[in-house]
């Protein structure tokens, strides 16, 4: 498949779990993937996937909660690569615990890295859209938006994602940009794990515990969003915009 010819896409994030797999699934059907992370290094292996099966990629370096340094990759990026017509905004982090016990600085650091990252990476990236009168940007929010105890910054950023992506969907649609978010349920992720740790199970043992109250049966895996990615930021989504898109296996 080659939807995504001549087509450069910016995933943050992408050093591992959804971000990696939205990486590999947008340069598979020829996309030139700015495969951004805290650093380069971590961002490689990505790129290495990428290339390695005959994709184009590079890894780019930046902490996506600093504006300035937003700006300075994308000016980077599109000198290099050419242009910015697809941003995913993956980038995040958990600090969970229960609000009473919830410090100032767990609940900054999630709503920053989580929220504000994606508004600095939405608005360095409409700049470029704007001009060219094109774009597809799709957020990463989560089940959690609706609600999860030990999460309550979690939550709120998730939620702020979806809030956001209504409002940039109403503005930046007269360009023709797409403003979507994908709300994934329990994905086996490396964040899944951690948070299996903090209730004090093994990776294995907490999907297995959500596995049995979700009707598919089973966890979500990293593919299995990007797929959802990949549509949404296609011409086969042309006229969607504004909406998130749950995808949790039919949880409820």
């Amino acid at each position: 498949m080659t939807r995504f010819a001549g087509k450069v896409a910016v995933v943050t994030g992408a050093a591992q779990g959804i971000g990696a797999a939205t990486a590999l699934r947008l340069a598979e059907e020829g996309a030139a993937v700015a495969v951004l992370d805290l650093t380069a290094e971590r961002a490689q292996a990505t790129v290495d996937a990428i290339t390695a099966k005959g994709g184009t990629a590079r890894a780019y370096g930046c902490d996506v909660a600093d504006y300035d340094a937003v700006a300075a990759v994308f000016a980077t990026l599109v000198e290099e690569l050419g242009a910015v017509h697809i941003l995913v905004n993956n980038a995040g982090i958990t600090r969970d615990n229960l609000f009473f016990k919830m410090s100032p600085a767990e609940w900054n650091s999630v709503l920053t890295v989580n929220l504000t990252s994606a508004y600095n990476c939405s608005h360095v990236a409409q700049q470029y859209m704007v001009k060219q009168k094109y774009g597809k940007i799709v957020s990463l929010s989560s089940r959690s938006a609706l609600g999860n105890r030990g999460q309550a910054n979690y939550a709120a950023a998730k939620a702020g994602i979806q809030g956001l992506t209504a409002t940039l969907a109403i503005e930046l649609g007269p360009f023709n940009i797409n403003v979507n978010a994908v709300a994934p349920g329990y994905i086996a992720t490396s964040m899944t794990a951690a948070t299996a740790e903090r209730v004090g199970a093994t990776p294995a043992e907490h999907q297995e515990q959500v596995a049995e109250r979700t009707p598919l049966r089973r966890v979500g895996q990293p593919e299995e969003i990007a797929s959802v990615v990949a549509f949404l930021v296609s011409e086969d989504a042309s006229y969607v915009s504004g909406q998130t898109l749950y995808v949790n296996g039919g949880a409820r």
